[in-house]
């Protein structure tokens, strides 16, 4: 895990709490590429779910009201297409999993503010890592800059 202190300075800006969140190395993820039967991949879904809840228990992520999640895919180095956006399966279920532990009350726009995708590199077996940040630590013109106006409407 990594906190961040949110009275930390970083250029003048209060760096917001955040926590780094990686799911067990291979761990089976989702692609939204895959053509599997809805009970098959329903297991993995539970799987992915409860692993994020109990790193999340793990590293005593405290309750959060509103959070900016982004997910690093970093594939498996058999995958030969790297669209990190194609992992949004794995990342709702693993937010589904942040929201079962009580990191939020819910995963609505409302309190959540992705997952945003990001590709990392590629490693053996394949690994989902969750960066959580908490928003209600940011200045409301700073959040703008991560969420464009409009883009709630």
């Amino acid at each position: 895990m990594t906190a961040t202190a949110p009275e930390t300075q970083h250029g003048g800006i209060i760096r917001p709490a955040s926590w780094r969140l990686p799911l067990p190395a291979e761990t089976n993820l989702i692609n939204a590429n895959d053509r599997m039967h809805p009970a098959r991949r329903a297991g993995f879904i539970k799987v992915i779910r409860h692993a994020a809840w109990a790193m999340a228990r793990h590293h005593k992520i405290p309750a959060l009201q509103r959070a900016h999640i982004f997910y690093v895919v970093h594939p498996d180095t058999k995958e030969r297409r790297r669209d990190p956006g194609n992992w949004s399966p794995s990342a709702k279920a693993a937010v589904d999993g942040l929201v079962d532990a009580g990191v939020l009350p819910d995963d609505n726009h409302t309190h959540l503010l992705g997952p945003d995708p990001r590709i990392g590199d590629p490693i053996k077996g394949a690994q989902l890592i969750l960066w959580i940040t908490d928003l209600d630590q940011i200045d409301p013109d700073h959040i703008a800059l991560l969420n464009p106006p409009g883009a709630t409407r």
